[in-house]
């Protein structure tokens, strides 16, 4: 693609705010900006003007239907097509009014709602997002939309996540006077995804049912060679990912999504791509198509996409690092520490209430990552511990502690990095090293929040990050207006708060187990962290900011503990079908083929007292499976039976159950594997997937 081609392709499939501007008048454009601008609703006029526009330029990319694309509690993207068509007698016309544009009715009653809506209350309203643009796909016009239900609640993702927007500024706006900032009328937070996943080849991804219906491998013994030698990483793109790392980069800026960053990650056959910063809500939105186009893409190429957390035991599982700041309408990113961050009181303040914030709500920000397929990752030595807490880096953290203990603070921020190179010039260093086991990281003017998982929605997180700091800004600002100076709140935030700040190594043992002196929780698993859902204090400070109110905390208690209940039933009915429709019988005939060899040996008179031991080791582990295979039929059984209005102990049983039982019986098989000839194994192995592209 020609330099010239790829500016002009830039954003080519997207109704950006550049081609509104050019195909409505101009009298339209400012209506509709200064309906955003001032938070009051579109008129009919400018939504009609703006929907018509919208038609022609969609048909003139080849569409003829239109979707409200939503995101519902499922953690999936939504869409029902219509077409611009309608009939009129023997001919027909092109429709698409603005009523249409601004609002739509799917049926409500099959996505998950949690007890929001009976299944009989069908009816539910997309409501147009008109802060982020609509796009075309596939001869489709996709219109971003919220999903809320017949009376008001929240049935996505999306809509907390704008509310939690709305909060934030409107907090910010009321705090930023009264610490030396004036003018801003409004603040937005910004958004950076980095999105890991494995690639591997099309033809073993069909033969592995486990990777069809779980998205992960339930079976798989390691491969001789894993990440140990770290030669992936960084490493040279092999020719066929290089080329659906080029159609997926093509594509994404044709939607107009900043993809800027791609490369090898650590494990084999893992993969990133990186996008650069933008209104949160917009990025959840781009993250949202940039999954979609990167499986689309990979069945293009022979390949999969894999966005399961943990594809694969024994290397590392894909993560989704959230980097996260806040900018003024005046141009301020509020977390720069500009050149002299001790003195810098805006960011002091928001600094301070960061760090407030994440203590007091860290059950939260760890809810916000919890799923079945992330308790595979987080705590493991390659993600973040599920334990949160705040890395600063030493400059930052010696700021914090000069300004509890009043002392005069050490700057050694414009320290040169010295090469030992001759030829090679010095370079200033950043602030802060960066600390890849930190769940929460300053890393230079933002933060990065690097335990949400790779299938995950950052709408969850965001919305989380949003509104805590929404809330400790105006603690800062009652304390403020109630006569404390902005520096002694500040001080007081700090030190009520240092416990949450660690620089060291989260995976360690030892920083378990100071957390725990430090009282700060460990939340190991989906089933326990859901609980902070239903703690009253967290649900009044959700309702105070008109995030969520407490029958939609409630309803999402419900959704995500079914969705971890469902997950890991699957999972292991599909593990028990493997065994017992593949597995099991393949080493049943290895085991007769192996006899029979032996009892050849041993009629022609040859030693086979090897052969022998062999098939005895083999009967063995055969048997080990078979139990085992009884063990998870039972607890499967058990824990379905379990009524689910005791969802705590359904779910409880199968994270204490059926995982085990999953746990043992992948062990034996694993090992089985590793005896058994790789001809004789029905299954493609990890030396395939792998490396087999």
């Amino acid at each position: 693609m020609e330099m010239k081609e790829l500016l002009e392709d830039y954003g080519c499939l997207t109704f950006s705010d550049h081609v509104m501007k050019e195909r409505i008048p101009k009298s339209t454009y400012k209506a509709f900006h200064e309906s955003l601008d001032k938070g009051e609703a579109l008129s009919r006029e400018t939504a009609t003007i703006i929907a018509n526009a919208m038609k022609l330029w969609a048909i003139e990319l080849g569409a003829t239907h239109f979707t409200h694309w939503f995101t519902p509690m499922t953690g999936l993207t939504a869409e029902k097509h219509d077409a611009f068509l309608e009939p009129e007698g023997s001919k027909a016309t092109l429709e698409f009014s603005g009523k249409t544009l601004r609002k739509g009715e799917p049926d409500a009653s099959s996505f998950p709602s949690g007890g929001l809506r009976a299944t009989f209350e069908a009816r539910g309203y997309t409501a147009w997002d008109c802060t982020s643009p609509a796009f075309v796909k596939d001869g489709t016009l996709y219109i971003p939309t919220l999903f809320c239900s017949y009376t008001g609640e929240a049935l996505d993702k999306k809509t907390p996540l704008l509310r939690s927007v709305d909060a934030l500024s409107k907090s910010a706006v009321n705090l930023l006077p009264l610490i030396g900032v004036e003018g801003v009328t409004k603040v937005s937070a910004s958004v950076g995804a980095e999105q890991e996943y494995f690639l591997v080849d099309d033809r073993f991804y069909q033969k592995r049912m486990d990777l069809r219906l779980a998205g992960r491998t339930l079976y798989g013994a390691l491969a001789p060679k894993g990440q140990e030698l770290d030669d992936h990483y960084f490493g040279s793109i092999k020719r066929k990912v290089g080329s659906f790392m080029r159609e997926l980069d093509d594509t994404l800026w044709k939607y107009g999504i900043p993809s800027k960053t791609k490369h090898n990650e650590a494990a084999p056959a893992q993969h990133e791509v990186a996008c650069v910063y933008t209104k949160a809500n917009i990025t959840c939105d781009n993250n949202h198509l940039l999954m979609m186009l990167a499986k689309d893409i990979a069945k293009k190429h022979g390949l999969r996409c894999l966005l399961h957390e943990k594809p694969f035991a024994g290397v590392n599982g894909s993560g989704k690092h959230n980097n996260w700041s806040i900018t003024t309408n005046t141009g301020i990113n509020l977390f720069d520490p500009g050149d002299n961050p001790a003195n810098n009181l805006p960011f002091l303040a928001m600094l301070a209430c960061t760090i407030k914030g994440i203590d007091e709500y860290a059950e939260l920000l760890r809810m916000s990552a919890a799923s079945a397929g992330n308790d595979h990752r987080l705590g493991a030595n390659e993600a973040p511990p599920a334990i949160m807490s705040i890395f600063l880096g030493e400059d930052l953290e010696n700021i914090v502690n000069s300004i509890i203990n009043d002392v005069e603070v050490t700057n050694n921020s414009m320290d040169r990095f010295e090469t030992g190179v001759s030829v090679v010039p010095t370079f200033s260093k950043d602030t802060t090293d960066r600390n890849r086991t930190s769940p929460f990281a300053f890393t230079g003017n933002k933060f990065e929040f690097r335990a949400v998982g790779a299938s995950q929605s950052i709408a969850g997180p965001n919305t989380i990050l949003n509104t805590i700091l929404a809330e400790e800004m105006d603690q800062m600002a009652a304390a403020i207006e109630n006569g404390e100076t902005p520096m002694a709140v500040i001080k007081r935030f700090f030190k009520d708060h240092q416990r949450i700040i660690f620089n060291g190594d989260g995976y360690s043992k030892e920083w378990e187990e100071e957390a725990k002196r430090r009282g700060l929780p460990n939340k190991k698993n989906t089933v326990d962290a859901l609980d902070c859902l239903l703690n009253e204090d967290f649900i009044e400070m959700f309702a105070r900011h008109d995030v969520y109110s407490k029958i939609e905390l409630e309803s999402r208690y419900d959704i995500l503990m079914n969705g971890y209940i469902k997950i890991i039933q699957v999972e292991a009915l599909t593990m028990l079908k493997m065994a017992r429709n593949e597995l099991y019988p393949a080493v049943s005939r290895y085991i007769n083929k192996q006899a029979e060899t032996a009892k050849h040996l041993e009629d022609i008179g040859i030693a086979n007292d090897f052969m022998k031991e062999e098939v005895g080791d083999l009967a063995r582990y055969a048997s080990w499976m078979y139990n085992e295979m009884q063990y998870l039929d039972k607890a499967i059984s058990y824990a379905k039976s379990i009524p689910d209005n005791h969802l705590k102990l359904k779910a409880s049983r199968y994270r204490d159950d059926v995982l085990v039982s999953m746990n043992r019986l992948r062990e034996t098989a694993d090992r089985l594997e590793t005896l058994v000839d790789s001809a004789e194994w029905p299954i493609p192995d990890y030396v395939d997937l792998m490396f087999g592209i």
